[in-house]
């Protein structure tokens, strides 16, 4: 898992004094520090596996140093950063990893009301893995349509209506409705 306050920087990405995008150890090291707990939170979501979302964590960065980029900023880093994990999730969740299904376990420093916290699992439960990667891309990322739909491979437009149909059927779950009333809000 990551920790907040030493985050480990592989083998593999500090083997070498040169970096994707003209980026040196010291520069990578900064871009991991900022990124890395964010990445694995979304990977933690998605996977709702500490050991994959770890894995996939140190898969994506080494595949970002390994690509043969323009330089871009911080900020088209990330976003290429987080498409990478999202290819990776997706290609295990094509190969139909069963451990990839596992309850979330609980994150440390989250203080909720416990009946509150399981309702809402129970609810994301329902929901199908690249709805609730939309869902975390928009609300706990913060990232606009454009930058979810490059990252999951739609459109703008088709993101939209996805999140508008994602967070009612998200409200059902809520409010106890059924699975055909959720279907039917599809």
């Amino acid at each position: 898992m990551v920790t907040s306050t030493s985050l480990p920087v592989t083998s593999t990405a500090l083997g070498t004094k040169q970096y994707a995008m003209g980026m040196d150890q010291e520069a990578f090291r900064a871009f991991y520090e900022k990124t890395a707990r964010q990445l694995w939170a979304y990977l933690l979501h998605l996977t709702r596996n500490e050991a994959i979302a770890d894995d996939l964590l140190q898969e994506s960065y080494c595949r970002l140093l390994s690509a043969k980029l323009a330089a871009m900023d911080e900020c088209r880093l990330r976003s290429y950063l987080f498409c990478i994990a999202t290819n990776l999730v997706r290609d295990r969740w094509r190969r139909k990893d069963a451990s990839a299904v596992e309850v979330v376990p609980d994150l440390p420093g989250r203080t909720a009301d416990p009946d509150m916290t399981l309702d809402l699992r129970k609810a994301l439960a329902t929901l199908r893995p690249r709805e609730r990667q939309m869902l975390w891309l928009a609300y706990v990322e913060g990232w606009d349509h454009k930058e979810i739909a490059k990252a999951v491979g739609l459109t703008s437009g088709s993101i939209r209506l996805l999140l508008f149909r994602v967070r009612r059927k998200l409200a059902t779950a809520l409010r106890g409705g059924s699975e055909l009333e959720m279907e039917k809000n599809q």
